[in-house]
């Protein structure tokens, strides 16, 4: 028994290790892909190839028949969390990298932690404790160091709009992962019925643009492997490795290594001079996130603390 536990967790720390490989790189692969894409195009591609995978994916766990049901039983649901996700939250995310370094749009998407032990006290009517307000002293400082340079005199318009945008995208995120809690089942199953939800949404921004300009093969390439890692891949890879390990705890900080593996990529790969003040605004984020995670461990255990679209139910994922 003793070796077959062992066995397991030593899969379930080479799964989540290749899930925070794949989380680190799509900083990168965000910025690289709106060289060639426009924001929407970009989300229209990734989610239609992340519904596909998904699809591959209900297919293979024979899992049709519980779709089915869990259609008829959370239909409404599942419409407003396909609005929130893939539709706004990747629109708006993706607008803010396309505004913003990836250095400093990365950064701020990890804030999403603290924001939402915060609005769990009004929504999920817990009690608000000093740890959470400390943490979110702590998180948001480092977001004020990431907008200003380090400077308060730092600050430029230019940039304000990109940074509200993606600290906008965290709290979408997080309106979306509260919706969520209220579906169990198949992780993927739900995030399929949402991605189908939320194509809908994406087409009729298009019908409505009429601007659509089939992209370049770079652009296109990048789209896809956004599809694949940042939405697919990486979060079969994540549930596959909470499954494998007893306990998730022990996998969980793993997750830690992909904020400084994404500034390494984004230095090597995007070619951004990595700013102090981005790696001193970081580290006050995830401090924030850390202290946030010890004050409610019992509901950020079940989270995935993944890149930009960590899925919700992190039991899920």
């Amino acid at each position: 028994m003793k070796n077959s536990s062992a066995v397991n967790n030593r899969r379930a720390y080479l799964l989540a290790l290749a899930a925070v490989l794949c989380w680190s790189t799509v900083a990168s692969a965000f910025k690289l892909s709106l060289q060639f894409v426009s924001p929407l195009q970009l989300v229209t591609i990734a989610a239609l190839v992340s519904t596909l995978l998904l699809g591959l994916v209900v297919t293979w766990q024979k899992e049709w028949r519980t779709l089915g049901a869990s259609w008829r039983k959370h239909c409404r649901l599942y419409m407003a969390l396909g609005f929130c996700n893939p539709f706004l939250y990747y629109l708006v995310l993706f607008h803010a990298y396309d505004m913003l370094p990836a250095q400093q749009a990365l950064s701020l998407n990890y804030t999403w932690g603290v924001l939402l032990a915060l609005l769990s006290v009004p929504l999920l009517k817990q009690r608000v404790r000093r740890r959470d307000l400390f943490a979110a002293l702590v998180c948001y400082g480092g977001v004020l160091v990431i907008a200003s340079g380090g400077s308060l005199h730092g600050f430029q318009l230019d940039n304000l709009p990109g940074v509200g945008l993606a600290l906008l995208s965290t709290l979408i995120w997080c309106c979306y992962w509260l919706l969520s809690t209220r579906i169990g089942g198949s992780p993927a199953v739900n995030l399929l019925l949402t991605f189908l939800c939320g194509l809908p949404w994406l087409a009729l921004v298009i019908l409505l643009r009429g601007d659509w300009q089939w992209p370049p093969l770079a652009g296109w390439m990048g789209a896809v492997y956004v599809g694949l890692f940042e939405m697919g891949i990486a979060f079969l890879l994540w549930q596959a490795a909470l499954m494998a390990c007893g306990n998730t705890a022990r996998i969980s900080n793993l997750i830690y290594l992909s904020p400084p593996l994404s500034l390494v990529l984004v230095a090597l790969l995007v070619g951004e001079k990595i700013h102090p003040a981005t790696v001193v605004g970081l580290v006050l984020i995830l401090l924030g996130v850390g202290i946030q995670r010890g004050a409610l461990r019992g509901l950020l255990g079940r989270m995935s603390w993944g890149g930009a679209m960590a899925p919700p139910d992190s039991t899920h994922k």
